[in-house]
């Protein structure tokens, strides 16, 4: 499955505030996947199949 996460996600819930987006993506990499599965399970997938994690998900 494609995954995105909103930069507005990775700096209110992971610390991605100025820090190098991707370091801040690979220390978090399990939850944001897991918050990926939840969301694609429960059928909130934008129309190409893929997932969005914004940080009302987070």
């Amino acid at each position: 499955m494609r995954c995105e996460i909103s930069d507005e996600a990775l700096e209110d819930h992971f610390g991605g505030d100025g820090k190098d987006k991707v370091a801040v993506f690979r220390a978090n990499r399990l939850v944001i996947e897991e918050i990926a599965r939840r969301k694609y399970l429960a059928g909130h997938r934008k129309a190409d199949g893929s997932v969005l994690i914004r940080s009302e998900d987070a």
